[in-house]
């Protein structure tokens, strides 16, 4: 579990450069979206491959880009099922609750939860093995990910640990330390993505495209 306590660090050793990147492909969020989410996989591959080594340089590539768009309709495919529901349940809360966006508020919490527990059941191993493999059909095997979980549930489990903690942490203690939530969260990505690395063990699988 050494390599999994070692993701906390791994961001410190990123030259500023990438450090500077990641900040602002955070910062405008909504049009980086998907360069974000493939240098992810790319931060994820690297660790694979040599953990030991710094993240690895930012390169707008073909393949930077079709990762991150890969992995955004995983997440809005984890996501789907729990945003259909946010409009019946706080329909459903509005008796109890004062105002419709008190029941809104509810609901999104209530539904905020379970969503949560599915995404870290499924994406850690799911993206690990895309990132590995390079094959799309990876990231949207279900029962391959669910067989991962169970096949080794103890460093599942610290994995996740360690992903809840980095996004505790650059959410909340770097905004409280005054370094800013924004690479806060550039700071969770890369420990994440270090994290979980260790899901899939280097050469297991073929090499990635």
């Amino acid at each position: 579990m050494k390599r999994i306590a070692d993701s906390f660090t791994w961001p410190l050793r990123a030259p500023l450069s990438r450090w500077v990147f990641g900040i602002l492909a955070v910062l405008l969020l909504p049009l980086l979206f998907i360069p974000l989410l493939g240098y992810a996989i790319a931060a994820t591959r690297a660790a694979e491959q040599e953990p030991a080594q710094s993240p690895p340089p930012w390169s707008l590539s073909g393949r930077l880009l079709a990762d991150g768009f890969w992995v955004s309709l995983a997440i809005v495919l984890t996501v789907l099922p729990f945003a259909l529901l946010l409009n019946p349940l706080a329909a459903a809360m509005r008796g109890l609750a004062r105002s419709d966006m008190i029941a809104g508020v509810i609901a999104f919490f209530a539904l905020a939860l379970p969503w949560g527990l599915v995404a870290l059941l499924i994406l850690p191993h799911a993206t690990a093995t895309f990132a590995a493999s390079g094959k799309t059909a990876d990231l949207f095997n279900l029962p391959a990910a669910l067989r991962g979980v169970r096949r080794d549930f103890a460093t599942w489990n610290v994995v996740v640990g360690a992903i809840v903690t980095a996004w505790a942490l650059g959410l909340a203690c770097a905004g409280l330390l005054c370094v800013g939530v924004v690479p806060g969260v550039f700071y969770a990505i890369l420990v994440s993505a270090h994290a979980a690395a260790a899901l899939q063990r280097q050469g297991s699988r073929p090499p990635a495209r």
